[in-house]
């Protein structure tokens, strides 16, 4: 019988076996695993599934809402824009002479008045220049009056026919020429005193003096770009806004009546009122490049509040609108239909009606039609309404009209976006 032959060896003499998987290390991983999303789903329950409607009034419950009563009442229509304010006057206070500042007699930041003493340039120099011209005045009068006389002895020798008229002529213009000299003599005393003037530097304007520019023991010049102060005045001051060309046809209109158009200046969240005054001119041109116009409205600012390049909320009064129906913003909604309010009817439900919306005063908002004085509308609760939705009524509001707290500037027409009722 015939022995299995022997299966040849490998290269190397190593015979090659087929390595077996470890069955039981995958399953004590397997089971690790298991017990760690075990763990898991019960240290994290699965929450209960809530009801379809919760949070929601059950189908046909009355929706708890709060109403207020439209107004009759003034409502104004304002313009509301960011302005800079802007000083009426700044001047660099300059020396019109050269010399040696020798006194500084402001403190800076102090308020000043026009013609107040702010400065002294050492005045000796001018001084002797101005004894120089005098006394060059006194010579040439006297050339002049010696003139004078020779010329009337000419015209007596003239007449007697002592001497040739040209002698006469020439002493003439000799006294033309000492006259001129005698007037150059007094324009330049003129000057001298001018220039003495010039060295006690004043106040042009009313105003705030600012930091000093140079300290006294300086040499100035009327060619030092920085002068000596800076004066700014800021009572009145000004403030420049701008308004949408769209806007400009009804505020000209007013201009045009002699309408005198107030302007309130607020602070930068619009909040705080700081001063109020009027509307002072309009630019006579477009900007082409934004589209709007630039106006300047003038402002007492007795109280200081307002600060040169200051940045404020304006709004411009330019009209107003009496009797006018008056809701408040909140019951403006906005939808499918259009801007409506839900109008809460005697039976307990509520209607949607379609308004048409004027000016707001950031609280307030003009129906011009659409809701009738007395009409109850929605104030609170709207988002869970739709037409003919039982309601019943909290506490009443107040009335648009009595709403407390300053308006904050915004555009008009403000209101809460909904879906369709």
């Amino acid at each position: 019988m015939d022995e299995p032959l022997p299966r040849p060896a490998q290269p190397g003499g190593v015979v090659s076996h087929r390595p077996r998987r470890s069955w039981g290390r995958r399953l004590v991983w397997l089971l690790l695993v298991a017990a760690i999303i075990g763990a898991a789903l019960w240290y994290f329950p699965r929450p209960e599934p809530q009801p379809k409607n919760a949070g929601r009034p059950a189908a046909g419950a009355p929706v708890p809402v709060g109403v207020t009563p439209a107004v009759q009442g003034d409502m104004p229509v304002t313009l509301s824009q960011l302005g800079t304010v802007t000083p009426l006057a700044t001047v660099t206070v300059k020396t019109q002479i050269s010399g040696y500042l020798v006194q500084v007699a402001f403190k800076e930041g102090q308020m000043v008045n026009k013609g107040d003493f702010l400065a002294q340039i050492d005045p000796r120099p001018y001084q002797v220049a101005l004894e120089q011209a005098q006394a060059q005045l006194g010579k040439d009068q006297a050339l002049l009056k010696n003139a004078q006389l020779d010329m009337q002895r000419y015209n007596t020798l003239v007449a007697q026919n002592s001497i040739a008229k040209q002698t006469r002529d020439t002493q003439v213009s000799l006294v033309a020429q000492d006259e001129a000299t005698v007037k150059a003599d007094q324009a330049q005393i003129g000057a001298q005193k001018l220039n003495l003037t010039y060295c006690r530097i004043v106040s042009p304007v009313t105003g705030r003096v600012g930091l000093r520019q140079v300290d006294a023991g300086n040499y100035v010049q009327t060619s030092d770009p920085n002068g000596i102060v800076v004066v700014t005045q800021l009572q009145p001051i000004s403030v420049i806004f701008t308004l949408p060309e769209d806007n400009l046809p009804e505020v000209m209109k007013r201009v045009r009546a002699g309408a005198v158009l107030p302007v309130t200046a607020y602070d930068r969240t619009g909040e705080t009122e700081l001063t109020s005054g009027k509307l002072d001119t309009v630019d006579n041109q477009i900007d082409t490049t934004t589209g709007t116009v630039k106006l300047r409205a003038i402002f007492d600012n007795d109280q200081l509040a307002l600060f040169p390049n200051q940045f404020v909320n304006v709004k411009l009064l330019v009209n107003t609108l009496h009797d006018a129906d008056i809701v408040p913003n909140s019951a403006i909604q906005r939808g499918a239909p259009g801007t409506f309010v839900y109008v809460a009817k005697p039976d307990h439900t509520v209607a949607v009606q379609k308004v048409k919306l004027g000016p707001s005063d950031g609280q307030r908002i003009a129906i011009l039609s659409g809701l009738e004085p007395g009409q109850s509308v929605v104030i609170d609760g709207a988002d869970r309404l739709r037409d003919g939705a039982k309601v019943t009524i909290a506490s009443p509001q107040p009335a648009a009209s009595t709403a407390e707290g300053p308006p904050r500037p915004q555009k008009e027409g403000s209101g809460r976006r909904r879906s369709a009722p």
